[in-house]
């Protein structure tokens, strides 16, 4: 009874964070015809209402999904059960970072070859379809996924915490993370500068326009933070110059007398 109350708190807080934040970036690219932000433009076409109520469908069915496993590990958490710990010294301070790059390693590795899996011919359909409904991706395609989708990646962090040590702050900034990276890479808009997404750094991370790219072509750039397997595997693509419409200059008019 515990583990269902505490999904279905997960639940309503999942839901409710992802509406919250996807609805303000929306609201600061696409609702006003110019975005507010400096940005490049990745979508030919504006967002559509059909397409927005899919992507709002799928997310909130996500939801429970990814609160179940979450579930299990906080109440383990709360238990003494698992390896997630409070104190920050317990393991020393250099553990926090490496355990965070562990953690983003392993995830990353993991959904590599689990989204290459899911483009399988035989697996797509079941799969994967939902999340590629949205060509031209918005904010509100960040959590949109198939259950079956969601259900084989939501376990990865959770599970992680019964093998490897991590404190819940630690674990906490992860999720946010997760969230924040799915948010810009879905957005319709490149909101790095091109001069970083095509630098020393960007040709390593997954960018907006790296991800869009993927969503357009199916067969390239599986990444979720880093572009390292897609480059190691061959299936890593950029277009050989920023979409089109040329970058796009919009600030609050108080910024532009600045």
């Amino acid at each position: 009874m515990e583990l269902i109350a505490t999904t279905a708190a997960l639940s309503a807080i999942i839901a409710v964070r992802y509406l919250i934040v996807a609805a303000g970036l929306y609201r600061l690219l696409w609702s006003r015809g110019e975005p507010r932000l400096r940005a490049t433009r990745l979508n030919t076409r504006a967002p559509t209402r059909p397409a927005i109520l899919h992507e709002l469908r799928a997310s909130l069915v996500s939801s429970p999904i990814y609160a179940l496993p979450a579930a299990v590990a906080l109440q383990a958490f709360e238990h003494g059960r698992g390896l997630m710990y409070a104190d920050p010294a317990r393991y020393g301070l250099w553990w926090l970072p490496a355990s965070a790059l562990i953690y983003l390693v392993v995830q990353d590795t993991y959904y590599y070859w689990a989204h290459r899996a899911m483009h399988h011919r035989w697996a797509f359909a079941w799969t994967h379809r939902g999340h590629h409904l949205s060509r031209e991706p918005t904010p509100f395609a960040s959590f949109a996924f198939d259950a079956v989708e969601a259900a084989g990646t939501a376990w990865v962090l959770p599970a992680l915490t019964f093998f490897v040590p991590i404190h819940w702050g630690v674990a906490l900034t992860l999720l946010s993370l997760m969230t924040l990276s799915s948010l810009m890479n879905h957005c319709g808009f490149e909101l790095w500068p091109q001069r970083w997404v095509r630098g020393p750094v960007g040709r390593w991370l997954i960018t907006a326009t790296h991800h869009s790219l993927h969503h357009t072509r199916f067969r390239c750039n599986y990444g979720l933070y880093s572009r390292a397997w897609d480059r190691w595997m061959d299936t890593d693509a950029m277009p050989v110059l920023p979409p089109e419409p040329a970058q796009v200059r919009a600030r609050p008019a108080a910024l532009e007398t600045a």
